[in-house]
């Protein structure tokens, strides 16, 4: 019985291992329709995202630097807070070329090479040496992309390079509603046209229709970069009131915010995927409005294949093997040291019975090696064989009364050589242990 459970346990145990290395490879592909392909990396500048301008040589710009802390090239857009800069600098103050977006990359290495310069501002990039400082929540965002103001980063950087203490962050960029005039310009343009763009903004041709808000037309505002150090106009809220049930994309400068339907649900996540991805590229250069507005829709759109708009997910049916895969590797572990253990009994020679005297003994395992002598042959015989020489050898040692160790000695050899008759005919009901159990008792 001991053996035939045995291998039950073993064969349990192949079987749950085998079940649990194959589930591994089955997987649920849960989608709600075919996002939009990663498109192949784009070559510098076919983007629209190089602006054309120029820097000065590398001589001339070292020169410049030195004349005069804070060297602004033609189109730098970036701005900071002049007296928060020199309080995280310290008494050791910084040194600053500001250059404008878009340059291509040999003129970014030139500008960046300028020794003599602590901080480089390229675009609303900032580096000082090896290091750089960036954003990395949606209120500095809002202020970098929106206004070109990187006191943030600024203050960090410098703060770091001349070894004084952290410089406290700086107070959230402050909104203000749009006056009544201002509002009326702006409803009467989308009603006309489902767009608005400001003078000085820069977006053409914003689709009508998206993938990222289905079954609706989104209304659009474009501005350009708004001046640092003001309240900025929150149109979202107000348009919002005015279009119910329709998506406001408004677009300040590179920073783009949506208010409308399900606008709690994936605003936020959008705006920190999109500039946490991306925020370091549109530092650097000059991306049209609509690139990245386009980029912004992408994104939109993925999160919406995500299922993170309150959709219930697709309907999967029960599957038990997963329910219960938690505990297939606990069963095949008690399968495991079933079988060991049963395996370990049977190798374990046969104890002497507790109590058990000489002639009990040797009575019994001469009954024992009586009843199987009809049933062995060739290496069964071999074994028996040895175990009867050993049996006579105790009967003869217990007639000459010799110590009763010895006699044993002799018995377990014979019990040991009957145990393994009784393995090699697969009789475990004779196996001295199951034998004269009941004999001995």
């Amino acid at each position: 019985m001991a053996d035939r459970l045995r291998w039950i346990l073993l064969a349990v145990a192949g079987a749950v291992l085998v079940t649990f290395l194959l589930v591994q490879q089955q997987s649920t592909d849960v989608s709600y329709g075919q996002a939009p392909a990663a498109k192949d990396p784009i070559p510098e500048g076919s983007a629209g995202e190089l602006s054309g301008a120029t820097v000065p040589s590398a001589e001339q710009l070292t020169a410049m630097v030195k004349d005069s802390p804070v060297v602004r090239l033609p189109g730098a857009i970036a701005t900071w807070d002049d007296q928060a800069v020199q309080a995280a600098a310290g008494t050791a103050g910084v040194r600053v070329i500001v250059a404008p977006p878009g340059l291509p990359k040999d003129a970014r290495t030139r500008v960046k090479d300028v020794e003599e310069a602590t901080v480089q501002v390229i675009g609303t990039e900032v580096t000082g040496g090896a290091l750089q400082a960036s954003p990395d929540r949606a209120s500095e965002w809002l202020r970098e992309f929106a206004t070109g103001d990187v006191t943030e980063s600024l203050t960090t950087l410098a703060a770091h390079l001349n070894h004084q203490p952290d410089a406290p962050d700086q107070p959230a960029l402050a909104r203000r509603d749009p006056t009544a005039a201002e509002l009326a310009e702006v409803t009467t343009a989308l009603r006309a046209t489902g767009r608005y763009v400001a003078p000085g903004a820069n977006l053409k041709d914003p689709p009508a229709t998206t993938a990222a808000f289905p079954g609706a037309q989104p209304l659009y505002v474009a501005l350009p970069q708004q001046p640092a150090g003001q309240p900025l106009v929150h149109f979202g809220p107000a348009l919002a009131q005015e279009f119910p049930g329709r998506p406001i994309v408004a677009m300040y400068g590179q920073w783009v915010e949506y208010d409308g339907p399900s606008a709690a649900a994936f605003a936020d996540v959008a705006t920190a995927s999109f500039y946490g991805q991306f925020g370091d590229r549109l530092s650097t250069y000059a991306y049209p409005q609509r690139n990245v507005l386009g980029a912004w829709l992408d994104r939109v759109t993925a999160i919406r294949y995500a299922g993170l708009f309150d959709r219930p997910l697709p309907y999967t049916p029960f599957d038990p093997l997963r329910v219960a895969l938690p505990a297939l590797p606990w069963l095949f572990a008690a399968c495991a040291v079933g079988f060991l253990a049963l395996s370990a009994r049977r190798m374990v020679r046969p104890g002497r019975p507790s109590g058990a005297g000489v002639p009990a003994r040797l009575a019994g395992l001469t009954a024992l090696a009586v009843e199987i002598s009809g049933l062995t042959d060739g290496a069964s015989s071999a074994s028996l064989t040895r175990g009867i020489t050993q049996l006579t050898a105790a009967r003869e040692a217990f007639g000459k009364k010799l110590p009763d160790k010895h006699v044993h000695g002799l018995l377990d050899a014979a019990e040991s050589d009957l145990d393994t008759t009784a393995g090699l005919l697969g009789r475990p009901d004779y196996r001295p242990a199951e034998y004269l159990q009941g004999r001995l008792a």
